[in-house]
């Protein structure tokens, strides 16, 4: 998943289906229920549906055999395929005309779901509601069913968030709140989702949370629920149970998730983990535990959106946890403030003998003498301002010597000349190294041989599936690193490279925490970082957070990728 896009909708996920009272091969929306049931009440349909149970089988469902390049509607070019199950197929596209990704659901025509898949992307269209992930156009044509709908590259999945560990309280807060919000509206409006997953739910960058799938992944998959409201909450209140323990609220693993142990039955949240916000824990019992009122406190049980909605607004609001700052160095008195100035003088244990001045010359002689000593102050005076003046005079007229002062172009530094790379390894923070083998191919001055990255499907920049990709080269010895040329073998907007100072080929910390030397962005097969102040340092960092988009070639598909075939360094000894 590293390499994937997690705004690819993932409605194929049979892992850890929800305990809820779902039934199969029905729609997936309140209001396009009883068009179904028409269809299948025609006695075609039931006497095909008695001949399947009694013999145990189940029709085969083909998905459409399409490929990497189709276009439809002459207009949304088929990229690749996400999920292919169940007679239907997903897709990551391009909207050739409005230039943007999107994602595209395929099934037949003749699919037994297709037409409570058309109705069902229809009616969620038609709420245009922001919080769920919009579908954008529901077409039938040549045989075909296709859904297109939006394709988010700058959102995670839920479940990508829950890997890492469980949420803060803040962030579980605003996951409950945002989500049952949103789930409220949507059935004010008729529709129901019955699917709500971890894979179902987006953070966007921005922190709001994004729901898609709305009627569409129940129609695909043929499910629905005698009180849609009711299995809705029930799937809301164990998102959050996830996220406050980052476990699934049922004895059964699912979703990246474990489950609670066996024969314990639903444990509050706050008891499976220490540290548990008490207020949001005792919420998530209220949704789940639908037949009756929680343990800790007798509140009622929320039985839809809405009501979970009003609940998590009538509770305390969490805040945000508050911005951690670095702390201040230790205070450093300056040279002034070490000085005896303003501090009270310690007193002498012993008297001091106190000097009596002389006396003042106050006699007729000491008169005269004083007299004396005036008159040679002015003389002096008058003679040395003679001399200066006569002095400076004589300056003024006489010859100037020549400048010798030195110039700039006798002080020029030394130019930089190329630096030889004796090794160099591949810098992978993350433990998921890109081609350790092809680190050579870089600085053996073969342009035909490279070191290349895997294809990402999200970009140009990598982030956050990847942070980055990068090379630690070894120079030998200590030089004044200035500038590198790095040779580049795919072209286009955006490849960004940076260089840093490492402190070894395997440094152990991250790209943030090392001394930056140059970085450049360049939409050319070549890219040139350099500085005016160059850095010594031995080993230098090669790190690459942005590549362009290239077609598939021999080896890889299309995405966004980049090699690079030969780099050299330029600087001066130390």
């Amino acid at each position: 998943m590293a390499e994937r896009s997690t705004a690819a909708v993932d409605v194929a996920d049979n892992s850890g289906d929800d305990p809820l009272t779902a039934k199969a091969d029905t729609a997936a929306t309140d209001g396009v229920a009883d068009k179904q049931k028409t269809a299948e009440n025609s006695a075609e349909a039931t006497e095909k549906k008695a001949v399947e149970r009694q013999s145990g089988e189940q029709p085969s469902i083909t998905a459409p055999e399409l490929h990497s390049g189709h276009k439809l509607a002459r207009r949304y070019r088929l990229e690749e395929c996400v999920t292919r199950l169940d007679g239907f197929s997903s897709w990551r596209a391009v909207d050739e005309k409005l230039r943007r990704a999107v994602g595209v659901h395929l099934l037949p025509a003749d699919h037994p779901r297709a037409r409570s898949v058309l109705a069902a992307a229809r009616s969620s269209a038609l709420l245009g509601d922001p919080r769920f992930v919009q579908v954008l156009d529901a077409v039938e044509e040549n045989d075909l069913v296709y859904v297109v709908h939006e394709w988010l590259p700058d959102s995670t999945e839920l479940t990508a968030l829950l890997a890492a560990g469980p949420l803060e309280p803040h962030d579980a807060y605003q996951l409950v709140s945002q989500v049952s919000q949103a789930m409220a509206a949507a059935h004010r409006e008729g529709l129901a989702h019955l699917r709500l997953t971890p894979s179902a739910v987006l953070r966007s960058s921005t922190g709001q949370y994004r729901i898609r799938g709305l009627a569409v992944n129940a129609a695909l998959r043929g499910i629905t629920a005698e009180r849609p409201q009711r299995n809705d909450t029930e799937a809301i209140g164990a998102l959050l149970y996830a996220a406050l323990t980052q476990r699934w609220p049922y004895d059964s693993d699912a979703y990246g998730l474990s489950g609670l142990p066996k024969g314990v039955g639903l444990l509050p949240p706050d008891q499976v983990r220490a540290n548990v916000h008490r207020g949001l824990s005792e919420i998530a019992m209220r949704a789940l535990a639908n037949d009756g009122a929680t343990a800790s406190r007798q509140e009622p049980p929320c039985t839809t959106p809405d009501e979970l909605a009003k609940a998590v607004a009538a509770m305390p609001r969490v805040k945000p946890p508050e911005p951690e700052f670095a702390s201040p160095p230790d205070y450093q008195r300056t040279t002034y403030q070490q000085g005896t100035y303003g501090r009270p003088q310690a007193r002498p244990s012993v008297t001091q003998p106190v000097v009596v001045p002389p006396p003042p010359l106050q006699s007729r002689t000491g008169k005269a003498l004083k007299w004396a000593v005036s008159a040679l102050l002015i003389a002096a005076l008058g003679l040395g301002s003679w001399q200066i003046a006569d002095r400076l005079l004589g300056q003024d007229n006489a010859p100037k010597p020549p400048n010798t002062s030195p110039t700039i172009d006798d002080e020029k530094p030394e130019p930089p000349k190329p630096l030889a790379i004796e090794s160099a390894e591949e810098y992978a923070p993350d433990g998921l190294p890109q081609n350790p083998e092809g680190v050579r191919n870089t600085y053996d001055s073969d342009s035909s041989s490279y070191w290349r990255t895997k294809t990402f499907v999200g970009g140009p920049v990598l982030a956050p599936y990847k942070q980055g990709v990068g090379i630690v080269y070894d120079l030998g010895s200590e030089r004044n690193v200035s500038s590198a040329s790095i040779a580049l073998r795919y072209g286009g907007p955006h490849t960004t490279v940076t260089l840093y100072a490492a402190d070894s080929l395997a440094p152990s910390g991250t790209p943030d925490s090392m001394k930056k030397i140059a970085t450049v962005e360049t939409s050319d097969s070549t890219a040139k970082p350099e500085t005016k102040t160059p850095v010594k340092t031995r080993y230098v960092l090669l790190w690459m957070t942005s590549a362009p988009y290239s077609g598939g070639d021999d080896f890889f598909g299309a995405g966004y990728k980049q090699a690079i075939t030969n780099v050299s360094f330029e600087g001066t000894a130390p």
